[in-house]
């Protein structure tokens, strides 16, 4: 089936004033408007631990489109706007990545440049921890052990994949920023990004199946929120 991208439509709105004065809000919700695309479906016979907690397979995790559109596991972030020389310490708190399931839980997620990705085996099989950067340091450790744990930073701002090499099937992507203004849709499609000055932004959407999509600059002022929905489409 052949994708093209629509272009992102953005509306501004309203709201109630934020807590913090100086701070604003980009929200919206990510749509598909192709027909529908059901999952791939996944078969674990090759590993009995994997099969016994999905003897009837599993959907893949790769494109998650609901009934009404939404999809689920879009990358929203701002890409210019924010200041040049401003400088954002990563949080204190790991960002967590769990194979479970015989899954990677969750398949996107988004992290800040030196922030920890705590990665933990909850399954009692063997799996591995495979991520190979475009820029930054890669890895790729075994996990044999239930509960072991292993901790990474990333040093680059990108989307780094890391799998499962001994479960073709688990997959998941990490997108690295080195700034805070992301956030990854819900199953709903919505997202939403605090804490911004009062400026003009750009903003942009990825999926990693669906492609990039790139919205004309959105403005805010403090204590409000605007609005910026994306819409990819399909034949």
């Amino acid at each position: 089936m052949r994708r093209t991208i629509a272009a992102a439509t953005l509306a501004m709105l309203f709201a109630a004033p934020a807590i913090d004065v100086h701070a604003g809000t980009i929200a919206g919700r990510v749509a598909y408007t192709g027909a529908p695309l059901p999952p791939r479906h996944i078969q674990m016979t090759a590993d009995p631990v994997c099969d016994r907690m999905h003897p009837s397979g599993i959907a893949s995790q790769t494109l998650r489109v609901a009934a009404d559109g939404a999809v689920e596991g879009v990358v929203v972030s701002v890409t210019q706007g924010l200041p040049k020389k401003q400088t954002y310490a990563a949080p204190a708190s790991p960002v967590t990545l769990d194979e479970r399931g015989c899954m990677l839980v969750p398949h996107v997620l988004g992290i800040q440049t030196g922030q920890i990705l705590e990665i933990t085996n909850r399954d009692a099989t063997m799996h591995s921890v495979h991520a190979a950067p475009a820029v930054g340091n890669g890895f790729d450790i075994e996990m044999p052990l239930l509960d072991q744990v292993v901790r990474k930073k990333f040093d680059a701002s990108e989307v780094v994949h890391i799998k499962c090499d001994v479960h073709p099937w688990m997959s998941a992507y990490v997108a690295v920023f080195d700034h805070p203004f992301f956030a990854v849709t819900g199953e709903d499609g919505r997202y939403a990004i605090g804490n911004l000055p009062a400026g003009t932004y750009t903003m942009q959407a990825w999926h990693e199946t669906l492609g990039l999509l790139t919205a004309v600059p959105v403005k805010i002022s403090d204590d409000h929120t605007a609005t910026a929905d994306f819409s990819f489409a399909g034949n």
